[in-house]
Order: C-alpha cells, then sequence, then structure tokens
C-alpha cells in the first residue's frame, strides 16, 4: 500500500503489562500478554476494539464495538498456546487450512480444520495508513509451512481497522511455493455471538435445495437423544431455523451448506439482526470463496454463530471434499487472496443492507 508504516513485532515487546505501542488520530493499539504467555495486540478506534494474536495463528480473538461483544461465548477465557484446535476454541475468527480443512473422517490423516488455525507465526507486524477508508491500523504476518516432498506454501493474512469503523476488513494470501502444483483448501472461521430472537439473513432461498444441512455427525460429537431427528426437520423446512428462539437445538452443532447468490459486485452478504436492529455482519468476495457454511451451536457450555463461514470447499475432511471435486490447486508459484470483512451494522446501515440482500434474492 502507497504512504504505508510499517512496524516489525517481536515477541520480546509483549510483556505481561499492556502497553501503549502506536497512536495514529483516534486510532491505538496496545501490546500485552495473557496469563497462559499467549502475545496479543489490542487495536481500538472510538467505536470499539479488535484483539489479535500476532503470532498465534493471526487469530482476532475478540471484538467488541458500541459495548456489543460479538465474540463467541465459549470455555476459553483467553487463547491457550497450543497446536490443538479444540484446545483454543474461542476466537473471533480463525483462519483454516491449507493443504486440508474439515472435520477429518476415519481416512483423513490432517487435523482438525488444517494447520492454519493456531499456527506460529515466524514474522509479524503492524502497518499504519491512510486510504480511501481513512486512516487505519492493521495487523499483518507471514506464516511458512514446508514439509518435505510434499507442500511449501506462506500465508500472509491481514486485519485492518479503520477509524469511527466497526467492520473490519479481512485478507488471507495463500502463496505455493513449490515448483509443483499444491492443493487448497481454505475456510474463514468467523465466529459471533448468537443472540436469542436474532433474525439470520442471507442470500440463499429457504428450500432444501439451496439450504442443506449436513447429516453427518463427526466422529468427535456425542449428539444427545433427539439430535438426528431434528436434523431431518430442518432439513425439510430449513426456514425454521433463520430466527433464533432459546429452545431449537442447536446442541452440540448444526451444519447448512447455503447457495448464497453474490450481489452485481460480486459479494456475498449476511445479518444477524439484533432483536434492537443492529445486526451482526459478514461479507465475502465470492469469486475466490465459493462456499458458505452457516455453522451453529447453542450449548449451556458455548453460544457460537457461524453466520456464512466463507470457504473453498465444505468441511467434510479431505478425502470427502476431494472426492466431491471441491479441493483447489494452485499452480507452481501461483497465489491466491481471499477477502471477507465482518463486524457490526448500526440499525440504519443493516435495514440497508437487508434491502440489498432482499433485490439479490428477487433478482434469481
Amino acid at each position: 500500500m502507497q504512504n504505508e508504516t510499517i512496524v516489525m513485532l517481536r515477541p520480546e515487546f509483549f510483556g505481561e503489562k499492556e502497553r501503549p505501542f502506536i497512536e495514529h488520530g483516534e486510532l491505538g493499539a496496545s501490546l500485552f500478554r495473557y496469563d497462559s504467555g499467549v502475545a496479543a495486540m489490542r487495536v481500538r478506534n472510538s467505536r470499539g476494539q479488535i484483539v489479535v494474536l500476532p503470532f498465534h495463528g493471526q487469530q482476532i480473538w475478540d471484538a467488541r464495538f458500541d459495548d456489543r461483544v460479538l465474540t463467541m461465548r465459549s470455555l476459553f477465557p483467553e487463547p491457550r498456546a497450543t497446536r490443538d484446535y479444540l484446545g483454543n476454541y474461542g476466537a473471533f475468527l480463525l483462519h483454516c487450512g491449507a493443504t486440508a480443512m474439515g472435520n477429518p473422517s476415519r481416512e483423513d490423516t490432517h487435523p482438525l480444520h488444517g494447520e492454519l488455525p493456531n499456527a506460529p507465526y515466524g514474522k509479524a507486524w503492524a502497518a499504519v495508513g491512510t486510504d480511501d477508508q481513512g486512516p487505519y491500523i492493521a495487523v499483518s504476518g507471514e506464516y511458512r509451512h514446508t514439509v518435505a516432498f510434499a507442500c511449501d506454501y506462506t500465508a500472509r493474512p491481514r486485519v485492518t481497522l479503520h477509524s469511527g469503523q466497526t467492520v473490519v476488513p479481512i485478507a488471507m494470501e495463500i502463496h505455493n511455493r513449490r515448483r509443483t502444483p499444491m492443493e487448497l483448501m481454505y475456510l474463514a472461521h468467523i465466529n459471533f455471538r448468537p443472540l436469542d430472537g436474532g433474525r439470520l439473513v442471507s442470500s440463499a432461498p429457504a428450500t432444501p435445495q439451496a439450504m442443506r444441512v449436513r447429516t453427518i455427525v463427526p466422529t468427535n460429537l456425542a449428539p444427545p437423544a433427539g439430535y438426528r431427528d431434528f436434523l431431518s426437520k430442518l432439513a425439510a423446512d430449513p426456514a425454521r431455523h433463520e430466527l433464533l428462539e432459546p429452545g431449537l437445538a442447536f446442541d452440540p452443532e448444526v451444519v447448512l451448506f447455503l447457495a448464497c447468490l453474490p450481489d452485481e459486485g460480486g459479494w456475498v452478504r449476511g445479518l444477524m439482526v439484533h432483536p434492537d436492529g443492529y445486526a451482526s455482519y459478514i461479507g465475502y468476495a465470492a469469486a475466490t470463496l465459493d462456499h458458505a457454511i452457516r455453522w451453529i451451536s447453542r450449548t449451556p457450555d458455548q453460544d457460537c454463530l457461524g453466520l456464512l463461514l466463507p470457504a473453498t470447499a465444505e468441511p467434510d475432511g479431505y478425502r470427502a471434499e476431494k472426492a466431491k471435486g471441491n479441493v483447489k490447486v494452485l499452480a507452481a508459484g501461483e497465489s491466491v487472496r481471499f477477502q471477507m470483512e465482518a463486524g457490526l451494522l448500526t440499525p440504519e446501515q443493516a435495514a440497508l443492507m437487508e434491502e440489498d440482500i432482499a433485490k439479490v434474492l428477487r433478482r434469481r
């Protein structure tokens, strides 16, 4: 980017006490470590803040704007220094992939959602500048994943917070360093906190064909009695899940595959409209992210909504997605860039966005 200042981050910059690091108009960034030892960077503006883990998966651990917590409710009050996916599952955003992702079958050898979610980043930096949306502070980094005779790629994510804004642009670039093709799978696991009475809005018609319910139960789950019956009813009438009523049995989870229609700009957009008119929002460029997954888990211990998880495949693991023809390929030396945005909309913004989504549906 033009006129951008880069500040490299080093692990020793992060201490037990939170300290200011960057001031840029109304924007600010501070550095600290959780008690677990995980380094974190808090980036704030006049409307709220995000907490990014620069060396740990480049996760957005927390996001909150206008005094609303957007992040899922989980068992983890702070991040843990582990590569195990379920041993550190509480972030607002986790990058998943890139050699495989999803729930591995008994025949798969990859970890749950691949190597990226808790990847140790060797390089991380902050970027300060001004673009057409105004002043910003961004967090980025680079993770290199190399396995002899198998793969060699770099992942470069970027998260940006602009002055006065409550929607966060997010990007991930994957570069194949090898001289041979690389198979690719990617999913952005963006986990909102669901609200009782929230309405789910998307550009996928509420039909069994456009909202397919996953009836396969992953091997790591032990569903209670009545769970499969609930899935069958939901598969026949998926519209029944679009209003988040407390009695709906999203326990341990429900997954739907949505055939979302992009708008004229090539973006897919979705909302959870709050009871007071605000909305949790996600949008993504559909040219490279051609699958949308909805994931909901509402239990006594966690409350999570993957409103629209943008992905290159469905999350049934490498072998299943390979059989479906969903595994992408990067040519030798090729790169791909995924673009998303997520955050909070005011009631006025939410009403306009809901109308835009309705227009997309009317065009079909």
